[in-house]
């Protein structure tokens, strides 16, 4: 089975890019991608987020087993808007994750709206993926360190895995810490058969981030060397494991 544990579906109003939706089956059918977890682009408002989250759970219904969401509200909406979008993306969605875009929100991690978005992971019992690498100060892995040891049996996906530029301090925050998993789109293979070996392949996941980038990622984890065994939890097994799709 092979999982791509990082998409986007629609028009992210902070990057100016679309995700359109024919782009998202098109590169499973083509790439031979089973399951996308997939995840709205990052908006600010709180209608525009749930109209996306509508459009992600739109798709997983019209496509069961092969599309499931992962939450992503702004964490600066006031009062408890973003729990609650957060709680009804999981609990009346069936979304298995949540997100937090330190860059594209201007948040940091080791704040008190960065802090938020890993209780509420918590308490929710779903994995927390960061976006990590472009947008630094607050995309830098090492800053989240403190919010991911407050939380140790929190499961924490770094997304990108620090984009190349940021990757050691990536290995630094998952030596460290046990229950944080790496999704190297964007990362050079030497650096994923090194993870593979020194982590586990089970703490490794495949990510596009864009349904074109999907046959480069495959191409890398198969051409690194790695062995039938560790190829099944990359390409596929971590990322089952770690959003509990085995169970669904």
């Amino acid at each position: 089975m092979i999982v791509d544990a990082h998409a986007h579906l629609g028009y992210d109003e902070i990057f100016d890019v679309d995700f359109p939706e024919r782009e998202l089956i098109e590169g499973q059918d083509r790439n031979g991608i089973d399951v996308t977890l997939v995840q709205p682009p990052t908006v600010h408002d709180l209608d525009g987020v749930k109209r996306r989250h509508d459009a992600v759970a739109d798709l997983a219904r019209r496509y069961p087993g092969r599309f499931y969401g992962i939450a992503c509200p702004n964490p600066h909406l006031p009062g408890d808007e973003f729990e609650a979008e957060a709680r009804h993306c999981v609990e009346d969605l069936g979304f298995v994750g949540l997100k937090l875009h330190p860059f594209g929100h201007a948040t940091n991690p080791a704040g008190k709206h960065g802090r938020r978005v890993f209780e509420t992971a918590e308490k929710l019992g779903v994995p927390l993926m960061v976006h990590t690498g472009a947008g630094i100060p607050w995309a830098a892995p090492s800053l989240m360190r403190p919010a991911v040891e407050e939380h140790p049996n929190l499961k924490v996906v770094l997304a990108h895995a620090g984009m190349m530029i940021f990757a050691g301090e990536a290995a630094q925050l998952a030596e460290a810490c046990p229950n944080v998993y790496l999704e190297p789109s964007w990362v050079g293979g030497f650096a994923i058969r090194s993870w593979v070996r020194k982590f586990g392949a089970n703490r490794v996941m495949m990510g596009s981030d864009h349904a074109d980038n999907a046959a480069t990622e495959l191409a890398k984890y198969r051409s690194i060397g790695l062995t039938e065994e560790e190829l099944a939890w990359t390409l596929g097994g971590s990322a089952a494991a770690v959003f509990g799709l085995f169970s669904r």
